[in-house]
């Protein structure tokens, strides 16, 4: 997530990255990257395919930071 804490911004990305994922017939994981400018204009960057996984990685760090821990995430796409 961008470090804007608007929370319009953060579900306009949600949503921009659920349309680019279904837009390139993605399955599975993808990390989609997007810009958000200073006036709060979204654009999106590219999507990765399977992004990293460890505990390190940024994916599982953008569910810590959500309150989602690395065991619950893997539980949560395993399940």
């Amino acid at each position: 997530f961008p470090s804007h804490d608007s929370p319009l911004v953060i579900r306009a990305i949600r949503e921009y990255a659920i349309k680019a994922f279904r837009a390139i017939g993605a399955s599975g994981l993808a990390r989609v990257d997007f810009f958000v400018s200073p006036t709060n204009e979204i654009i999106i960057n590219e999507i990765n395919t399977m992004p990293g996984f460890t505990p390190t990685s940024a994916f599982p760090k953008t569910w810590a930071a959500s309150g989602i821990s690395y065991k619950e995430l893997i539980t949560t796409l395993l399940s």
